[in-house]
């Protein structure tokens, strides 16, 4: 087996038509082959791997070095993408071989997190993923919207083509991302794809001349819907301008749909807001994200509570040894195992475990249940104090 980095260019004749029949309609139109050099500028930065059987790339992953807000500190992603085999070399070992060298790379150049959407999450959980929550897609009739149109709300709205509100927009989720633990923004090269496609209409909210709120959305026909991306707010009242917007399409469409981060609750929006919410996960369609630690060093000043516990990392490739968590002084300190005398509690966790605590996904029992850890009670306690539970938005769907 030989695996190597894809120079630009060779994407076009390797792991573009791998990921093309992984993942579309096939067999390809002459025409959708022809697109493939489209997309170039919007990999640039990436890193792909492929193996090499003969001279054939018969497997391929790509990362694309991303930023992602835990627990209110940025760090550096590796989103792991395009992960695909030839249908005659599948089941061996090609993508397991892949991924080992291609998260070492990635760790080794400074990324601490990684995160992707999986083919199978189990799969990816033997590789300390966890799984992370989807967003929720609600729908509604923009007639249930109709008493937002009698509110008196601060701010005002901003209504163009994404094309020439990119700047903005992009100015807003970096700023999301400094302020929403889980949010992940692409790099520049990729994330302006986007802007030039043009094929949205952007909405903003404005209070003081600040950026509030914003969502990207299209409409598929008239007497159709209205379908959204994703809604990000920071407050109520900024929401409220984006949802007010909407419900000046009643004669419009029938209805809209709009993506949601897993903590918003629709169904509290207004009295009789007729609302369908739903998290469809199903395999391999539409499957939930899943993420992980590549490096303890994305703990090292972590908010914490006042906990403090040994734990014993096994059965992984990246996340090894026994340290102690110390949370006392508001920020967390990872110290030698051994730096502490006897009386502390112990718990046995995997990097998935870990990994679970630190998104805050999983309470330390729920670790314990799923075999991700050997989690006593008395060392639980401590990590609820250290990792509470914490909802993380995941945001970029790569």
């Amino acid at each position: 087996m030989i695996i190597r980095r894809l120079a630009a260019e060779e994407r076009l004749a390797t792991s573009f038509p791998l990921q093309a029949y992984a993942f579309e309609a096939s067999p390809l139109a002459a025409s959708r082959v022809e697109e493939f050099r489209d997309y170039l500028p919007y990999n640039a930065g990436n890193r792909t791997l492929v193996v090499d059987e003969d001279g054939t790339a018969v497997a391929a992953v790509t990362a694309i070095p991303m930023r992602q807000n835990l627990r209110g500190t940025v760090l550096p992603m590796a989103g792991v993408a395009g992960v695909a085999t030839h249908p005659l070399a599948r089941r061996r070992g090609h993508v397991r071989a892949l991924l080992h060298q291609l998260l070492d790379e990635m760790r080794d150049e400074g990324h601490p997190l990684t995160a992707l959407y999986p083919f199978r999450a189990s799969f990816y959980e033997r590789f300390g993923y966890v799984g992370l929550p989807r967003a929720r897609t609600a729908v509604f009739s923009p007639a249930d919207l109709g008493p937002l149109l009698r509110a008196e709300l601060p701010g005002e709205v901003v209504w163009e083509r994404i094309a020439a509100g990119y700047p903005n927009w992009r100015a807003f989720t970096e700023r999301c991302l400094h302020e929403r633990h889980g949010f992940a923004v692409f790099p520049d090269f990729r994330a302006v794809g986007l802007r030039d496609r043009d094929d949205r209409w952007l909405l903003t909210a404005v209070v003081d001349g600040a950026t509030v709120g914003a969502v990207t959305y299209r409409i598929d026909d008239h007497g159709g819907e209205l379908i959204a991306d994703d809604l990000l707010a920071t407050d109520p009242y900024a929401r409220a301008l984006l949802l007010q917007f909407f419900a000046r399409h009643v004669d419009q469409v029938e209805r809209i749909r709009v993506q949601l981060p897993a903590d918003e609750l629709p169904e509290l929006w207004l009295t009789d807001l007729a609302v369908h919410v739903e998290a469809r996960i199903s395999r391999p369609g539409s499957p939930a994200p899943m993420a992980r630690l590549l490096s303890l060093d994305a703990l090292t000043g972590l908010p914490a509570g006042a906990g403090r516990v040994r734990v014993e990392l096994v059965g992984d490739r990246w996340l090894t040894g026994t340290h102690l968590l110390d949370g006392g002084t508001g920020r967390l300190e990872l110290l030698p195992g051994d730096s502490a005398s006897g009386g502390v509690a112990t718990a046995t966790l995997t990097a998935a475990g870990l990994s679970a605590l630190a998104y805050g996904v999983l309470d330390p029992a729920e670790v314990d249940i799923r075999d991700l850890g050997d989690v006593p009670a008395d060392a639980a306690a401590e990590l609820r104090q250290i990792f509470p539970r914490k909802v993380p938005y995941l945001f970029a769907d790569f």
